[in-house]
Parts: structure tokens; C-alpha cells; sequence
């Protein structure tokens, strides 16, 4: 074999074997983009009050990371100082979660009666065993469905005439909506309009999204207590950019610690996207092909 090909062989072979770069998971960025130490993170986590983990609901690798937070700040706090809260379930079932959270309702009966979401047995239930398991408060924050139905089909105002039972799991009322929040103007710009325009399509839905939030908002600030830190699983966009929940939280509770937490998409993991800075405290940023869980 001549030996200009010997040579080539040789260079192909030693290319085979060269090492790729490393793939990882996840990488951690600081509000203005800059890479974040995880540990230093889950320090600083445990000295708020509130912390606001902002998920993709269907992201496999986000609701992983919910729970080693969850697990590791277990290790920072003394016994009774974390409580878990969870948009995922309502404030009508809480009677439910809290009986499942002291032991005294099976995972059959609390699945069948609660209204778990879907994606409940992959995404969330490794949470709630865990919590049980260490004897942490759960608290579900949402608002009812049926009243948020009802003031998307109309208005804030189809709320006015409900019964003090029913307004006991709501946000106190009248409820004020800032449609200036980036988050609102954000939906508005979905409908192609402007979020303070009244009668436009976006505002019902936006109030509707304003009683989630408010109503979140209302039982973390009931649920937490002086040495406690509250991790709170919600759909990042009721915490991006520092408003819907957390706004609600501040305008009611400003003294209390916040720090947040947001789940982005990204092709390379290299660098935060400026588009993706500011959106919280921290970024979680995952690789766009990452498995999704529906």
C-alpha cells in the first residue's frame, strides 16, 4: 500500500478516536447571563422566603431538577422550615393534598378525588412522595378552575355575586390587574391587541390569568411562616420577569425574600440568549431536543 494512503488511514483512525467535547444536561446562568454555581444557587435559595421554581410542564430534565431542589434544600433547613407549594392543584382540594401530605389518604383515593394533572404520575408525584415521606406541608395555590372559566368567558365582575364560601378560595376581591407587566402585555400581543383595552379579546383572558396569579399569590403569603422557605412549582410564565405571582406577592408582602427560578429552551447551551436574560433570579437553560413528557 503506498505510503501517502498509510498516512491517511493512520489520521482517519487517530480522528476516531479524539474525545468529544462534554454534553451537558443543563447549564445555570445568573439573571444578566453570567454561569452560576449550582451550590451557591441552592445557598442563597434557602435563605428566601419564597422561591419560585418556573417550569416547562412537559420539560423531563426541569421537573428532575424541581426535585433534587427540593431534596437539597431538605438538607439546608431544619425540620418544618420547607413547605411545598404546587400550582398544579386547587384550592378546593387542598383539604385533600394536606391529607395526603400527613399520610392519612392513599395514592389511589388522592389520584381518583384531587384532579391531578396528566402528566401527574411522571412530573409530580416523585415531589409529593417525597414531600410525605419527609413530613413537608403541601400546599396546592390555584384558583378553581370553573372561576377561572368564568372570568375568561366574561369578566372579573362574574365574580362579584359568588357566596363568601366560594370567595374564601380566591384572591380577596375586587382584584386590581396591572396590564403594564410584561407577562399580560405579552398575551395581549397574542391576541394582537393591546392589554388595556377593554372589550378586547385579550382581557378576560388576562384577568382570568390575573386571578390565577393573585390567588397564588394569597395562599403562599398564608402558607409561609417566619423561618421558612416556601418552594413554589409553577409554569414559568406566572413568574417570569419578576411579575404575575411574585408581583401579586410584593404589592401584598413586600418584605418577604423572593428569588426565582425559569426553565428556557435553547439550540446551544454555550451562553444565556439575551432574549432569556432578566427573566428571573436564575436560568435554567435545556437543549431544545430534550425529552418532553407529552
Amino acid at each position: 500500500m503506498p505510503r501517502q494512503f498509510l498516512l491517511l488511514f493512520a489520521c482517519y483512525a487517530l480522528l476516531a478516536f479524539v474525545p468529544v467535547a462534554d454534553r451537558p444536561a443543563y447549564r445555570l446562568f445568573t439573571a444578566a447571563g453570567k454561569p452560576a454555581d449550582y451550590d451557591q444557587m441552592l445557598a442563597e435559595l434557602a435563605q428566601a422566603d419564597v422561591v419560585f421554581f418556573g417550569e416547562q410542564h412537559n420539560d423531563a430534565l426541569g421537573h428532575w431538577l424541581e426535585l433534587q431542589v427540593l431534596k437539597d434544600l431538605t438538607k439546608l433547613k431544619k425540620p418544618g422550615q420547607l413547605v411545598l407549594g404546587l400550582e398544579m392543584f386547587e384550592r378546593d382540594v387542598q383539604p385533600l393534598v394536606a391529607q395526603y401530605a400527613a399520610g392519612t389518604l392513599p395514592d389511589t383515593a388522592f389520584e381518583r378525588q384531587a384532579r391531578p394533572w396528566p402528566n401527574y404520575a411522571t412530573d409530580y408525584k416523585p415531589l409529593l412522595q417525597f414531600a410525605r415521606e419527609q413530613h413537608i406541608n403541601i400546599v396546592g395555590t390555584n384558583t378553581p378552575r370553573p372561576y377561572a372559566r368564568q372570568v375568561a368567558r366574561g369578566s372579573l365582575t362574574a365574580l362579584n355575586q359568588l357566596p363568601a364560601a366560594e370567595k374564601a378560595l380566591l384572591a380577596p376581591l375586587p382584584l386590581q390587574v396591572n396590564t403594564e407587566w410584561p407577562g399580560y402585555k405579552k398575551m395581549a400581543a397574542m391576541f394582537g391587541t393591546d392589554a388595556s383595552t377593554h372589550g378586547s379579546g385579550a382581557q378576560p383572558i388576562i384577568q382570568a390569568q390575573a386571578l390565577k396569579d393573585a390567588t397564588m399569590a394569597h395562599f403562599i403569603r398564608n402558607s409561609v411562616a417566619s423561618g421558612q422557605t416556601l418552594l413554589h412549582i409553577n409554569g414559568s410564565y406566572h413568574s417570569d420577569n419578576h411579575d404575575g405571582i411574585v408581583g401579586y406577592l410584593r404589592q401584598n408582602a413586600p418584605a418577604l425574600r423572593v428569588r426565582t427560578l425559569s426553565v428556557v429552551s435553547q439550540e446551544s447551551l454555550k451562553q444565556l440568549a439575551k432574549d432569556n436574560q432578566k427573566l428571573a433570579d436564575f436560568v435554567v437553560v435545556i437543549p431544545e431536543d430534550m425529552a418532553k413528557t407529552y
